[in-house]
């Protein structure tokens, strides 16, 4: 699956997992700044292309939340995609490399998110979001 993303043109954290693929999600969208929550907007394209369920692992789930209600950033922005073993034939792979392809092709139309409530403690589980 990560070999099938990088084909696609969507950098991956390598090596990847024996469970997981990490999608980089800073690097595909650079365009879209920390605060404006990169991965979440990812994990969120995938999920409306092709009913691909990932979770974000970036600023939503580690940013620093401040005074001023900015964040402070996350060092990575990433999307992890769990593969359960035995799960999955390599039909599903494809399919899920199929979406992230089509998804990356139009990285340019990504907008980024603004969250709209959050949680004092594990903002990640509950937290709701509006886009940009």
């Amino acid at each position: 699956l990560a070999e099938a993303a990088e084909r696609a043109g969507v950098p991956t954290v390598r090596p990847p997992g024996g469970h997981a693929a990490y999608l980089d999600a800073k690097a595909l969208l650079p365009k879209i700044p920390p605060q404006r929550y990169p991965a979440q907007a990812l994990a969120v394209e995938l999920y409306r292309s092709g009913g691909v369920r990932g979770v974000e692992i970036g600023t939503v789930m580690f940013g620093k939340p401040q005074p001023d209600g900015t964040d402070l950033p996350a060092p990575m922005e990433l999307v992890r995609l769990a593969i359960p073993r035995r799960t999955y034939t390599q039909s599903h792979i494809d399919y899920v490399a199929e979406v992230i392809a089509e998804v990356a092709g139009r990285r340019e139309t990504i907008r980024g998110y603004r969250m709209v409530e959050q949680a004092p403690w594990l903002r990640h589980f509950t937290a709701r979001f509006e886009p940009l």
